[in-house]
């Protein structure tokens, strides 16, 4: 367990004659604890919730679940009567389909309030979406399995589990600004829940000082954790490594888009940061289950978060936005097919090449003889530098192209010849 970050400021009334009391000294900070961690986790992960697909049966029970738990810690309700935020979820996905969807759904939503009279009318909002695939095959890298469960333990029970830790954690030693408890649906539908939060938010958007969301932090390996969103505020490189500490590893990318909520509210202008413990071989199939999550992993993620939250929400001043430059965006991945089979490290780093952290069984790079570790420094001819690069190459291509793949492996260089699949096949 670590110890907890000390609150930087002074206490008011410390250097005042003795005839004065002193303000109380803040409550200690609870450890964050994998059991609870693991527990939330294999609830919302089991086989009976199906997969929390937005606008099922599981999802709503999975939002009572999480609705309970804020009661119980005692956090103030968004509305006189629920932690619930209703509202319909219409998934772009099945209208260009032909068949669109009008789906009933609902965020969760509660608050911690601050304890500095002027500061607790600004907030500090800790997020994560709580749906999964569910039983579909859209969105599954499996699709072949068909019809089959898909729980989503580390997508993103991880992440849910992780913003009831901080709830607990919080409740135990609150601070000066005000906290909300932001849990999102439909973001496997494209961001739904938490587009419509930022339009319907229960406080005004413009006060809220930062957004800090959770995706994926159930399978930290070797202490790596990946942060994006470094470059939304001037403050938060430093104050990042300030709080880790040395703790993890922590690897910082500077935009606040990408797949996940953090999105919708730096699209705000709000200064964001989205933990995330990197793509494995499970991502959105049905072996994403609660036994391969590492817990006491994702209770040193907690750990980290909280230091970062508690210094953003303690500052006499806010952090300052930033609207980091937008890197040029190609078309080529729209609408491809292409199939390699790989896990790129997502962590990017000093690597001149596209590190590969993992390859599915019978891929084409499997059956072509890559492996867990290789660095990919050429495909199909093109030069590969990074993450986008590698994409860039990959998606210049079809189903049924055979191509040269060049990787660093143990130093060497070695060239295999890839015949790349189709999707879904």
């Amino acid at each position: 367990m670590t110890p907890r970050l000390l609150i930087p400021f002074l206490v008011a009334g410390l250097a005042l004659p003795a005839c004065h009391a002193a303000a109380p000294a803040p409550a200690p900070v609870p450890a964050s604890d994998s059991l609870r961690i693991r527990t939330d986790i294999a609830y919302l992960a089991s086989d009976r919730l199906e997969g929390r697909r937005t606008g099922t049966p599981g999802n709503d029970s999975a939002a009572a679940y999480i609705a309970r738990r804020y009661r119980a810690l005692g956090l103030a309700a968004m509305t006189p009567t629920s932690y619930l935020q209703p509202f319909v979820a219409r998934p772009a996905a099945s209208a260009h389909a032909g068949h669109p969807e009008a789906l009933p759904t609902q965020n969760v939503v509660a608050m911690l309030a601050g304890t500095d009279p002027g500061l607790r009318n600004q907030y500090v909002v800790i997020g994560a979406h709580f749906d999964h695939l569910g039983r579909s095959t859209e969105g599954a890298l499996d699709p072949q399995a068909g019809a089959v469960i898909r729980n989503g333990a580390d997508d993103n029970a991880s992440g849910t589990a992780a913003v009831l830790e901080l709830a607990r954690v919080f409740r135990a030693s609150p601070t000066r600004r005000s906290l909300l408890f932001v849990n999102f649906t439909g973001e496997e539908e494209g961001l739904l829940g938490s587009a419509y939060f930022v339009d319907h938010s229960p406080v005004a958007i413009d006060s809220v000082d930062a957004m800090i969301n959770f995706d994926m932090v159930g399978r930290l390996r070797n202490d790596r954790l990946i942060v994006y969103g470094v470059a939304t505020a001037a403050e938060f490189p430093v104050l990042l490594d300030s709080a880790n500490g040395g703790r993890v590893k922590i690897f910082g990318q500077g935009d606040g888009f990408g797949p996940s909520d953090q999105s919708s509210f730096y699209a705000k202008n709000v200064p964001v940061l989205h933990f995330f413990t990197d793509l494995h071989e499970d991502y959105h199939r049905a072996t994403d289950d609660a036994d391969k999550i590492n817990a006491a992993g994702e209770a040193k993620v907690v750990a980290v978060a909280e230091r970062v939250i508690r210094e953003i929400a303690n500052r006499p001043a806010r952090v300052t936005f930033f609207r980091v430059p937008a890197k040029p965006v190609t078309a080529s991945s729209a609408g491809s097919n292409v199939y390699f089979g790989s896990v790129p490290d997502m962590a990017g780093g000093d690597i001149k090449g596209e590190r590969l952290t993992g390859i599915t069984a019978d891929s084409p790079a499997d059956r072509a003889g890559l492996k867990a570790g290789d660095i990919v420094v050429e495909f199909g001819g093109m030069i590969v530098t990074d993450l986008q690069t590698y994409s860039d190459a990959l998606f210049a291509h079809k189903p049924g192209d055979v191509v040269p793949v060049v990787v660093l492996r143990d130093g060497a260089r070695v060239t295999f010849s890839v015949t790349l699949g189709k999707r879904g096949n």
